[in-house]
């Protein structure tokens, strides 16, 4: 971007401006940007329900775990569309582990009647799981529907079929 100045700025002396340090930044490398994100939501799930034996490097092929440290300006190779199945097996017991452990959460709060959702995680008001587990499947190359289905399929084995049939 082109910034007009006024001649009056021009004899002024001191430190660079805020917005000239700006502009003389790298660009960050957007795509690697979504991949780090997508590594700090999972970590946050496995550490906000408590999920234990997920190593989470594992959901990530060998291109996936380098890339995580590289120079966000860099361009680096990003997993591609053509994944190892092994590797989607394990996302998808991942995606099915949290789909789970959020249902159980949501069970046994709203069967202490005293404590509602909000109060289990006061600093996720309105944070729906499974539907975090939905959205990291696209990211993941998981079948939403897959997700979905899981979801369902726990609500009626927790005896929540009202919220099953919605």
């Amino acid at each position: 971007p082109v910034l007009d100045t006024e001649d009056a700025w021009m004899s002024v002396e001191g430190p660079v401006s805020i917005v000239e340090l700006a502009l003389e930044q790298k660009r960050i490398h957007y795509p690697l940007v979504e991949h780090q994100f997508v590594l700090c939501t999972l970590l946050y799930t496995i550490m906000r329900l408590s999920l234990k034996g997920v190593k989470p490097l594992s959901l990530f092929d060998s291109k996936g775990k380098n890339a995580f440290f590289k120079d966000l300006t860099s361009i680096q190779l990003l997993p591609s569309g053509d994944m190892d199945a092994e590797v989607l097996s394990i996302r998808q017991q991942f995606l099915l582990k949290v789909v789970s452990a959020a249902v159980q959460t949501l069970c046994s709060s709203q069967k202490d009647r005293e404590v509602s959702e909000e109060e289990y995680f006061p600093f996720e008001k309105g944070k729906n799981w499974p539907t975090l587990a939905a959205d990291l499947a696209q990211y993941l190359q998981i079948s939403e529907d897959l997700v979905r289905r899981h979801y369902v399929c726990e609500l009626y084995s927790y005896g929540m079929d009202h919220l099953g049939e919605e």
